[in-house]
């Protein structure tokens, strides 16, 4: 019996049926010519994708079958960690067995959340790593279809391409047919301007290239290029120069963020020879993730707004709001309300019903007289038996106008008449809230003997005693605590009063809730305490009490800040001298690692410094990514903060977790004189990170001949190979730093000398 002839085509690659999976297979992906399903294989338990082509006739004469056995063929001997992974080609349906992504596609991804810079960046990296594997094969194998869609996420958010089948279309067809298949694809704003502008010319690696610049900008910017553009504008356009718009790009966004955007123009640029190989690509974004690893996230100060009923009084007609003035003045019920006003001249005359009628905002005749304030007039209303808890749209009573007017005695006329007095608003607020807002104690007295409740709390969860806390009302909190309020109830984002006393850093009041058993360290749904407060306004009185009475200078707020990283970070010289008196741990690390030292470092707070320094702390001690107080003032302090730390005995050969010490990140950063501060502490010009780079490779990048010649007279060897054979010189010429390549030109006799084998030396599969 003859073989099978697609079967003789496969070679040596597994083939799959679909009995060999589970019957359940779940679509994950749709594209322009292909459907991607998940699918559980029986024997093996294991979950795989399976890209099929649906569209395709299995028989042996078709091209589109070759093409697709032939790109498994090609993915089965890649083995690389952003790579998809290939098994074998399914028979029935036709279509390649790889490993299943649980993540999908980056370009489903980025339609459905926001990602985080360090996300981003990770991306871009590894993407960049995956394509720098591609193009080092012997001869380069390109991808010519790298887009969202084609880069993929495992359930850890890391990187790996798939789809390399394009580069065969490309062989088979004319330049047109090939531009109107990349539209169908998807893949349109991904060509660069070269092939729709020289109709011989082969693609070569940096076709790519310009690929990946486009992919950076969706990454930026988490939008589609070209949104709303048809394939002949998008054609003009990028012929012509243009590119997907800058506009999104923010001042807001991470300085690294800004050196992504300058690598990305590079990479797209219109002429393929100024566009950087993906070697240089690798290097640079390496960079750029490691910085942006760095970067301290100091927790932003929140305002606190001042607790406030935002009800407006109804004392009289003209002075009540526009609405309900408006409505008073409409047909008669401006009568209603002037006979109400006149009752006190009409003893003898009991008020018809239309005239104690709810107006359409339910504001009736009694809110308006216990607003004017006359007990008289109140008084003989009352005596007609009106309702006295009447309430407004709003919620209001007249007795929550009374407490809010601070009107004793019409409060006390209110209660006589039965009114209730935790009748709320709309808003949750009771009588006894408006009488603690405005320190009314002769008012919150008398609603307390007539059961109003002590800890009543309002919509978001305030009590009267916050608002007396709020607004340093002694004279009402000390009521309340006598009347057994609770010191320690929270409002809704977790705050007590105490919280609340510190944060405006009402003495009197901090001391007298901590008297009456207020909790010291009470959390926060942030976790911060009181203490947290104090220190991030700047209470001194407050902190010092808060710390005598025994609360911990230690604790930990939900981003591992305590109060000494807070003080630290805020430069409060007089605060983190008082912390450290009462014990606040020097080593004490953030979630990302920080310690005090690290953020007065990245802040630039030299007292500080050397406050910290004089107490013992770690000058070594290593944050995010190992980093030194020392890394993250060469990286983002001035040469005035790096001296100090100098002084002060940091290491100036320290290592993070790339291998980057201090130098490297002031050459990187161009800083002159901290350059200058670190060689006269001995710092080795001849420190090499991961990638086997020294500060002087990194000069070269740069372009700073200045810093050059600096390194050079400080020994630095021009002749060091980086992990790919590339010295200072090839760099500088591959990055056309002119001034550079004369000064080293000048010192080396040639580029032999320095070079060795060529960057970038191809590998063999």
């Amino acid at each position: 019996m003859a073989a099978d002839p697609t079967e003789l085509r496969l070679g040596s690659l597994p083939v799959f049926t679909r009995d060999d999976f589970e019957g359940d297979w779940r679509l994950v992906a749709s594209g322009g010519f292909s459907q991607v399903f998940q699918a559980r294989h029986r024997r093996w338990r294991t979950e795989y994708a399976i890209k099929c082509a649906p569209c395709l006739p299995p028989d042996a004469a078709s091209s589109d079958v070759n093409y697709l056995i032939e790109e498994a063929a090609k993915m089965k001997k890649i083995k690389f960690q952003h790579i998809v992974s290939i098994y074998g080609v399914c028979k029935q349906p036709l279509g390649i067995v790889m490993e299943f992504m649980a993540n999908g596609s980056l370009e489903k991804v980025l339609s459905t959340h926001s990602l985080c810079w360090k996300l981003r960046f990770r991306i871009i990296h590894e993407t960049s790593l995956a394509m720098n594997f591609l193009h080092s094969i012997k001869p380069p194998l390109l991808h010519l279809d790298l887009k969202p869609g084609n880069i993929l996420l495992d359930s850890n958010m890391h990187v790996k391409i798939s789809d390399f089948g394009l580069s065969k279309w490309m062989e088979q067809s004319t330049r047109m047919q090939y531009i109107e298949r990349s539209a169908l694809r998807g893949m349109l704003s991904y060509i660069p301007p070269e092939m729709f502008l020289e109709s011989n010319k082969a693609p070569g690696p940096k076709y790519d290239v310009y690929s990946f610049a486009i992919v950076i900008w969706e990454l930026l910017t988490q939008k589609k290029p070209y949104s709303g553009f048809n394939m002949m504008m998008i054609i003009i356009r990028v012929a012509a120069g243009m590119r997907p718009s800058l506009q999104p790009v923010s001042d807001q966004w991470p300085s690294e963020a800004q050196q992504m955007v300058d690598l990305m123009k590079r990479c797209w640029d219109q002429d393929p020879k100024k566009r950087p190989c993906f070697l240089d690509i690798t290097i640079e974004t390496d960079i750029l993730l490691s910085l942006l690893q760095s970067r301290v996230a100091v927790p932003e100060s929140k305002a606190l707004a001042r607790k406030v009923s935002c009800k407006l009084s109804l004392r009289q007609p003209g002075e009540v709001n526009e609405d309900i003035s408006q409505e008073l003045m409409d047909t008669d019920s401006g009568n209603y309300l002037k006979r109400a006003l006149q009752l006190s001249d009409r003893k003898n005359l009991v008020p018809r019903d239309e005239e104690l009628c709810i107006y359409e905002n339910k504001v009736t005749p009694l809110h308006f007289l216990v607003a004017q304030g006359s007990v008289e007039q109140v008084r003989l209303l009352l005596a007609h038996e009106v309702d006295v808890d009447c309430q407004t749209a709003s919620g209001y009573t007249p007795l929550l106008i009374a407490a809010q007017d601070q009107q004793p005695d019409l409060c006390a006329l209110l209660l006589a008449h039965g009114a209730d007095a935790n009748r709320v608003d709309e808003d949750g607020w009771a009588p006894l809230h408006f009488a603690a807002q405005n320190g009314d104690d002769g008012t919150a007295r008398l609603l307390l003997d007539h059961g109003a409740c002590v800890d009543a709390q309002e919509r978001e969860g305030w009590t009267p005693l916050h608002l007396a806390a709020q607004n340093n009302f002694e004279n009402v909190a000390r009521l309340l605590v006598s009347r057994q309020a609770d010191p320690n109830l929270h409002e809704a984002e977790g705050k007590t009063p105490l919280h609340v006393a510190a944060y405006f850093g009402h003495v009197s009041l901090v001391k007298l809730l901590t008297s009456q058993g207020a909790e010291l360290d009470a959390q926060q749904r942030n976790l911060r305490t009181p203490l947290h407060l104090a220190v991030e306004r700047g209470k001194v009185r407050a902190i010092q009490h808060l710390l005598k009475s025994g609360a911990v200078p230690d604790a930990l707020d939900q981003s591992g800040y305590g109060p000494l990283h807070t003080a630290a970070a805020r430069g409060k010289y007089l605060i983190c001298k008082m912390l450290l008196r009462y014990g606040a741990s020097l080593e004490l690390p953030t979630h990302q690692g920080w310690t005090p030292l690290h953020l007065a470092a990245y802040k630039g707070h030299l007292e500080i410094i050397h406050l910290l320094a004089e107490s013992h702390a770690n000058m070594g001690a290593l944050g995010a990514v190992n980093w030194t107080p020392l890394h993250l003032a060469a990286r983002h302090g001035e040469e005035a903060v790096v001296s100090a730390l100098l002084q002060c005995g940091a290491d100036p050969n320290a290592a993070e977790q790339s291998g980057w010490t201090p130098l490297h990140l002031a050459v990187q950063r161009s800083t002159f004189l901290s350059v200058i501060n670190l060689l006269e502490h001995h710092a080795n010009v001849h420190a090499r990170n991961k990638v086997g780079w020294t500060p002087a490779h990194l000069a070269a990048l740069k372009g700073n001949t200045a810093i050059l010649k600096v390194l050079v007279e400080a020994g630095a060897q021009l002749d060091v190979q980086d992990g790919v054979s590339c010295t200072p010189l090839q760099l500088a010429l591959r990055s056309r730093k002119q001034g550079i390549m004369s000064f080293l030109e000048g010192k080396e006799p040639s580029v032999a000398t320095l070079g060795g084998s060529k960057p970038g030396a191809e590998m063999e599969i």
